[in-house]
C-alpha cells in the first residue's frame, strides 16, 4: 500500500480481512480418496479477522490479547506476510523479524548450528553473519552442550529457546512475537523479560501476542483485544487486560443485558445449602460496584459492595448479617458482620424485605471464591443461611498474592556506637 500520512508510523493495518474455507469431512487416506470420490467436499467458511485497522508508532510496545481463535496468530502471519490477507492493506516501515511458530524452519534432522545458520538465513541475516553469531544464539538459549544434538531430540523448551536467541539476534526494525513466554521455566521466561527492556530501550516496535495479561501491564505501552475477529478493545494496557479477564471468566458478561436486572450474578454452585431455622429467607446475593452496577468478576484493589436481599416470614428483633468469601481451597479469607457495628439492626415484621450491604476495598487475589451469607441473632440461632449460595471470580492483571492487604513501611537507620566510647 502507498506510505500513509504519519511519518511516525511503524505498521499501518487498513480494513484487514482474512477468511479460511474448512472442510468438514477430511479425506486423509487413500481408501477414502478411493472409495468416495464423487462425495461433495463440504466446507465451512470462517472468517478469522474482519477488517482490521490499526496504526502502531515507531518504538512502541503493543501487547495484542484475546482468547483461543480470536484471531491473534493470523493477524500476525498477515503482518509477517504468511498469510495473504483477503482484504484490506498491512504497511511496515522497516526490517521485520518474527518469531510466530514454535521452531518452523528448522529441520529436526540436523544439528544447531545447521538449523542456525538456516533459520538466520531465513530470517535475512548472511551467512557470514549467521556464523558471527552462533555463538551468541547458543549461550543465550543455554545449550551450549547440545550444539551437536539434532533438533529432534531437543525438548519443546530447548527448541523454543533456540528459535528466540536467533530472532533477537537480527537487528530488525520491527518484531513480530507470538506467545514466546507460554514455553520455557520461569528463568527463561525472566530472561525474555530482560531482553524486552533491552528491546524498550533500543526504541524497537514490538507487536507481541501473549495470554500473560503481567507482560502486557509490565512492557507494552498499548494493548488490543481481538474477539471473534474484531477489535473489542484498544487503548491502555491495564483497561484492555481488564477487558480480556472478564471474557475469560465472566461468559455471562457477554449476555448480561439481555438479562433481567433482579438475576442472580453470582456463579451458581453446586454446594449450595440452605440452612436455618426458617424464620428469614435469603432470596438473593450478588456484587456491585461503587455505581451500583452488578458485578459478575471483582478486580484486585477495586472499591466493591456485596449486597443480600432478606424476606423475614416471622417477626424478628435484631437480627445479625453477615458474609463469609472462602478460597477454592475452603479457606475463610474474607468476613464481614453488621454485629461489628455495635448498632441494633431493629424490627423487622413478617413479610418485610430489606437488603443489606456491605462496601468494601477487595483485597483478594485471583481464585474463585465461594459466598456464605447468613442471618442470625445474638443467642446463637441461626434464621437463614446459604452455604456457598454462589461463587465469584476476582482478577488481577498483574502477578500477586493470594491476599493483597495494604502496607505502609518505614526504614529506620541505626546510627553505629561512638567508637571513642568505652
Amino acid at each position: 500500500m502507498s506510505e500513509p500520512n504519519s511519518s511516525s508510523a511503524a505498521v499501518v493495518v487498513e480494513g484487514l480481512s482474512k477468511s479460511f474455507d474448512r472442510p468438514e469431512h477430511q479425506v486423509s487416506t487413500l481408501k477414502e480418496q478411493v472409495l468416495q470420490p464423487f462425495r461433495p467436499r463440504r466446507s465451512r467458511h470462517l472468517r478469522a479477522l474482519r477488517e482490521i485497522s490499526l496504526s502502531v508508532e515507531r518504538g512502541e510496545f503493543l501487547g495484542i490479547v484475546g482468547r483461543n481463535g480470536s484471531g491473534k496468530s493470523t493477524l500476525l502471519k498477515c503482518l509477517a506476510g504468511i498469510y495473504r490477507a483477503d482484504e484490506g492493506k498491512i504497511w511496515i516501515n522497516g526490517s521485520v523479524s518474527t518469531f510466530i511458530e514454535l521452531g518452523v524452519g528448522f529441520n529436526p534432522e540436523l544439528a544447531a548450528l545447521d538449523n542456525v545458520m538456516i533459520n538466520a538465513a531465513m530470517l535475512g541475516l548472511s551467512r557470514r553473519e549467521a556464523k558471527q553469531r552462533f555463538d551468541a544464539v547458543i549461550d543465550f538459549a543455554e545449550l551450549e552442550d547440545f550444539t551437536d544434538l539434532k533438533i529432534k531430540n531437543y525438548s519443546s523448551g530447548m527448541r523454543v529457546r533456540l528459535a528466540f536467541s536467533v530472532m533477537i539476534q537480527l537487528d530488525a526494525d520491527v518484531l513480530l512475537i507470538d506467545e514466546v513466554l507460554a514455553v520455557g521455566d520461569a528463568a527463561f521466561q525472566q530472561k525474555c523479560f530482560d531482553e524486552f527492556e533491552q528491546t524498550k530501550q533500543k526504541n524497537k516496535t514490538v507487536l507481541l501476542v501473549t495470554h500473560n495479561m503481567g507482560a502486557v501491564d509490565r512492557f507494552c505501552d498499548r494493548a488490543v483485544l481481538l474477539e471473534r475477529g474484531r477489535i473489542a478493545a484498544i487503548g491502555e494496557p491495564e483497561a484492555v487486560a481488564q477487558r480480556y479477564v472478564d471474557l475469560n471468566f465472566s461468559p455471562a458478561a457477554r449476555t448480561a443485558a439481555a438479562k433481567a436486572e433482579s438475576a442472580v450474578n453470582l456463579a451458581p454452585d453446586a454446594d449450595d445449602i440452605l440452612s436455618g431455622d426458617g424464620r428469614a429467607v435469603i432470596e438473593d446475593a450478588w456484587f456491585e460496584d461503587s455505581d451500583g452496577k452488578r458485578l459478575t468478576t471483582l478486580t484486585s484493589g477495586a472499591d466493591v459492595a456485596f449486597s443480600a436481599r432478606v424476606r423475614f416470614v416471622e417477626a424478628v428483633r435484631n437480627p445479625i448479617f453477615s458474609v463469609t468469601l472462602s478460597s477454592s481451597a475452603r479457606i475463610p479469607l474474607f468476613s464481614a458482620s453488621s454485629e461489628w457495628s455495635k448498632q441494633p439492626s431493629g424490627q423487622f415484621a413478617a413479610g418485610e424485605e430489606l437488603v443489606w450491604k456491605v462496601k468494601f476495598k477487595n483485597a483478594l487475589g485471583p481464585d474463585r471464591y465461594g459466598v456464605t451469607p447468613a442471618v442470625t441473632l445474638r443467642d446463637g440461632a441461626t434464621l437463614a443461611a446459604r452455604e456457598r449460595i454462589g461463587s465469584v471470580v476476582v482478577t488481577r492483571t498483574n502477578p500477586g498474592p493470594l491476599v493483597d492487604i495494604p502496607f505502609t513501611q518505614q526504614l529506620l537507620r541505626s546510627t553505629p556506637a561512638d567508637a571513642n566510647q568505652g
